[in-house]
């Protein structure tokens, strides 16, 4: 039995069957399987593209088989899903090789009966590929660009209402591109002239971010774990629009910076390098084993000024009222900004799921606004591209919290962009070239700022 079919097969079914991601997976697997280089990069092609095709590839299921997708037995399922991207996507593999070896796994794990069902319909796609035609013409661009692109029809329709069907377009096909690894250097103990050098003599193609100082694009590289500037905490693997957020934030030697939503600790960790790891700053997450991975990755990058607590978000106002000099939330949001690192995500969102996210949003930022200071600094960002998760849930915040002042965001970037003169930054995958990022700063009145405005009475009436 071909084992490398085998391992993406039971990848699959971890994912779709028992809510697994993908990445985390297939990494898993790897690791426990015997497998040769090239094996293990086919294995990864297989699973990211099964994944990532998931919605579109159940719609072409649907034109060969007679029985709903969801009463298929979930294994044969997962065979078919990846016949069929065998089929119609990698042309490297002959038809014949994708169907002969889809009988044989259905054989070889336990599903005999079966076969002749695997077989039939696979061979019946070989032979009447035109049956998987995606629909054209008049009023269907949106299905088409859908099918096509990979996403889920209610996600493009949504994005064309909002961003026209151009941009649309645009930004499926980014969510398609291959992300680049990002690291960003840690510069309490390199910076990143010396990364970059070191990154070279390492064997690895790297060249600057043009968003972040310490930001480096890493084009091609060996395995992760074998990557000594990674293991031995000189980097930190980050998205370049992450990278952005600390520098927002801006902390300073010495203050209490309070993290509300922290995990994995790539914010975190940024920030104590900035203020030169003085000070102290609390990551706070509801997940202990979240907790945990922050103070890991504190660990390996030397840093002594994070400490961890697990904490609702929501309670953080509360236990630190009028606290920190600097406080950010880097919400929970739909992430609909980062689906090309995700191929799974983008078949685990929901309407109804996206829809609620605001309030539990302000919420958030509602309570971490109690933790600043008069005269502190408030941060909120997103990785998401939703305009009722990001502007939205900001207006709302400020309508009801004259206390805040918005300022002008765009003025703390670290590098010159576009975006200087920015209230809000919104980064959009399609226009900036980088993931969808929403970042957003305010600042809380101290009682020079009132105006002669009774500074107690003030914050007591809105609290």
């Amino acid at each position: 039995m071909d084992k490398a079919r085998e391992t993406a097969v039971r990848i699959l079914y971890e994912v779709h069957e028992n809510g697994a991601y993908a990445n985390v997976a297939l990494a898993k697997a790897l690791r426990q399987m015997d497998l040769g280089e090239q094996d293990r990069r086919f294995v990864t092609e297989l699973v990211y593209g099964a994944v990532k095709a998931g919605g579109t590839l159940d719609w072409i299921l649907r034109r060969y088989v007679s029985r709903p997708v969801r009463k298929i037995q979930p294994l044969v399922r997962e065979i078919l899903r990846l016949g069929l991207y065998q089929i119609f996507y990698l042309d490297k593999v002959p038809a014949s090789a994708a169907c002969n070896t889809a009988v044989d796994l259905t054989k070889g794990m336990g599903m005999k009966g079966l076969s002749g069902f695997v077989n039939a319909v696979l061979r019946t796609a070989v032979r009447e590929p035109e049956k998987a035609a995606f629909p054209s013409g008049k009023g269907h661009a949106t299905e088409n660009l859908a099918l096509s692109s990979q996403h889920p029809e209610w996600l493009v329709r949504h994005w064309v209402r909002t961003f026209g069907f151009e941009a649309a377009e645009k930004l499926c096909a980014f969510d398609n591109k291959q992300p680049v690894l990002s690291v960003r250097a840690n510069t309490l103990r390199t910076d990143r002239e010396a990364l970059l050098a070191e990154l070279a003599a390492a064997g690895a193609e790297a060249e600057p971010s043009q968003w972040a100082p310490e930001g480096i694009l890493v084009r091609h590289h060996g395995a992760l774990d074998a990557l000594a500037p990674l293991q031995e905490g000189r980097c930190q693997v980050q998205d370049e629009s992450s990278m952005l957020v600390a520098h927002v934030v801006g902390p300073q030697p010495g203050e209490f910076i309070i993290d509300c939503c922290a995990a994995p600790g790539g914010k975190t960790t940024h920030m104590a390098a900035l203020m030169h790891d003085e000070g102290r700053i609390l990551a706070g997450d509801i997940y202990s084993h979240k907790l945990q991975r922050i103070e890991e990755n504190a660990a390996r990058l030397g840093i002594q000024s994070i400490e961890t607590e697990e904490i609702d978000a929501r309670e953080i106002g509360e236990q630190y009222e009028a606290m920190a000099d600097r406080v950010l939330v880097d919400a929970p949001c739909s992430g609909l900004g980062v689906l090309r690192r995700k191929p799974d995500a983008r078949w685990r969102k929901t309407q109804q799921e996206i829809a609620a996210l605001p309030d539990l949003q302000l919420a958030i930022l509602e309570s971490a606004a109690r933790a600043v200071k008069p005269g502190g600094v408030l941060v909120y960002s997103t990785c998401t591209i939703e305009l009722a998760e990001n502007q939205g849930v900001v207006s709302r915040f400020l309508e009801q919290h004259p206390e805040f002042e918005l300022e002008t965001t765009g003025h703390y970037l670290p590098l010159p962009t576009k975006h200087a003169e920015s209230k809000m930054v919104q980064l959009l995958p399609h226009i900036d070239g980088t993931d969808g990022f929403f970042i957003c700063r305010m600042k809380k009145m101290d009682q020079t700022d009132k105006k002669g405005l009774d500074v107690e009475g003030y914050f007591w009436t809105d609290r």
